[in-house]
């Protein structure tokens, strides 16, 4: 975990950034991402080295090459003097013109490589003001330890964090407990093919990786399988060049070797080398609004003919998914009783013709400050042959955060997210919440209960938190998955209920209007 010495670090670097006029948060990570990718160049082409020397064979990849990169007037400067181990050592002034003038051309000549993350250097641009704010930056980066995985991914978690708080950019961020409950729910396995076609920085993507070190560590022990993991298993499109550089870098650091993380418009873009691929889609993509039918990918046009975006999304994962792959997605309310025919068309698909699996309602406070819309997280199975049986809701009202826009903690950190707990003497040691913590965060209960919608829950009653819907009350009601549909309230009697005589002259008053309803349809 990012330690609170280094996280007053962190933040120092970070207010030097605003002081020297750079207010956007994405440009602060971007710049840290491009000098953190010149430290990783480093430290493999170290390893490379020490292979070489340790077997007495010759170097398979040189990084850094000899000679000079030819850039200036006396011939440039040698690659070697580039690497990060001799770069920081440099004065300031130095440090800033090798930067600027040497490293970021040498990026972007990098773009032929065959890493993903080097594909996305190719447009890096050299912003850091002045060499005392570069020489603070590269003197806080020289002192973590990067051999550790779980340090450097959580610094570069903590620092999009910052993004959160951030105004219009947070909506780059889905909360990092939410996207922890949508993998626990899901549990991806060693052998799923994962991908988030709207992926920002990554989050979903780094929270299955984190989760397949946890519940499978076998999965690194067989050369197969470690190479799925690093070569194939993860996935994910974006048409932002800056978000696929701070995302790949994220993967990177969460120790994925080579995702697939790629530039490409979700909805504009034909997915013919990507349908059916997947076995997993975690996605909580931009809802924007809608687009015309020109720019929107036939292919999914076919699937449902709207302009919506979030409709189109839901089109796109059918589209994307493997028959028997299975997505967890965040959708707006809208998405789940919207009286569209394309609305009525995706739900009626989603019923009839695969698998709904379960719908979990959010509190309207989880994207604060940033987004006050009500959203729901979506669970289905793709068949193409049906098989919904009785959909499985649940009323989240409480996430562990205040759902104001200050979103404070309610509870401790380790009594926080879906598996409450805290590491001991390597071990993880998990935490039962009383009944008064479970009602401030509800996670842990919604993933236990996700385990026995089969079961025990079919027998809920409709007042309860959860409960289950037969899929022939759902047509019954035109497809209609709004939670609010089929939850039953219990009213507490009250001591101020109105008079019986009140009562009836107000069932009265009913009828007549009914029936002057009626009359007046008849005479139309």
């Amino acid at each position: 975990m990012v330690t609170g010495e280094l996280r007053s670090k962190i933040d120092a670097v970070w207010n030097a950034f605003w002081a020297g006029g750079i207010a956007n948060p994405l440009e602060v990570i971007e710049q840290i991402t491009y000098l953190l990718f010149m430290r990783g160049l480093d430290e493999a082409q170290f390893l490379e080295e020490r292979r070489a020397t340790r077997t007495g064979q010759p170097m398979r990849r040189h990084i850094f090459p000899a000679g000079k990169d030819g850039i200036g007037k006396a011939g440039g400067v040698a690659f070697e003097d580039l690497r990060w181990s001799k770069l920081k050592n440099n004065a300031p002034a130095q440090m800033f013109a090798l930067v600027s003038e040497h490293v970021f051309p040498f990026l972007r000549s990098m773009a032929e490589d065959d890493s993903a993350h080097a594909t996305h250097m190719k447009g890096a641009r050299f912003t850091i003001p002045t060499p005392a704010l570069l020489a603070k930056v590269v003197d806080l980066l020289a002192e973590i330890p990067m051999d550790d995985r779980d340090t450097k991914g959580d610094l570069y978690e903590y620092m999009l964090g910052k993004i959160a708080s951030a105004g219009q950019n947070g909506q780059f961020r889905t909360p990092r407990h939410i996207i922890a409950l949508m993998v626990e729910m899901t549990a991806p396995g060693p052998k799923d093919v994962i991908v988030d076609p709207a992926c920002g920085t990554c989050g979903f993507l780094v929270a299955a990786g984190e989760y397949l070190r946890d519940n499978h560590p076998r999965l690194f022990q067989e050369p197969e399988s470690r190479d799925h993991f690093h070569q194939e298993m993860f996935h994910g499109f974006d048409f932002d060049g800056t978000m696929l550089r701070i995302g790949s870098m994220n993967m990177v650091l969460h120790g994925v070797d080579n995702p697939d993380i790629r530039y490409k418009d979700s909805l504009a873009q034909e997915h013919g080398g990507d349908a059916d691929r997947y076995s997993l889609v975690l996605a909580n993509p931009p809802f924007a609004g809608s687009l015309d039918y020109e720019t929107t990918a036939k292919d999914l046009l076919s699937v449902v003919k709207t302009k919506k975006t979030e409709l189109l999304f839901m089109a796109l994962f059918l589209k994307l998914l493997k028959p028997g792959g299975r997505a967890a997605v965040i959708v707006p309310d809208g998405v789940l009783f919207g009286s569209s025919t394309a609305h009525k068309a995706i739900r009626k698909m989603l019923v009839e013709d695969h698998r709904l699996d379960g719908i979990v309602k959010l509190p309207s406070g989880v994207f604060r400050p940033y987004a006050g819309v009500s959203t729901a997280i979506v669970f289905f199975t793709k068949t193409n042959s049906g098989g919904t049986d009785q959909v499985w809701f649940y009323d989240c009202q409480a996430d562990g955060f205040s759902l104001d826009d200050k979103r404070n903690p309610l509870l401790p950190a380790e009594k926080l997210g879906p598996a409450p707990g805290s590491w001991q003497s390597g071990h993880f040691v998990n935490l039962a919440l009383d009944e008064a913590e479970q009602a401030k965060n509800n996670l842990p209960d919604i993933a236990a209960r996700w385990l026995e919608r089969g079961r025990a829950e079919r027998e809920r009653p409709r007042t309860a938190q959860s409960f289950c819907v037969p899929k022939a009350e759902i047509a019954a009601a035109g497809y209609d998955l709004s939670l609010n549909r089929y939850k039953q309230v219990v009213h507490a009697a009250s001591e101020h209920q109105p008079p019986k005589e009140i009562i009836a002259e107000l069932k009265v008053l009913e009828q007549e209007i009914a029936e002057g309803l009626a009359e007046l349809e008849a005479m139309l």
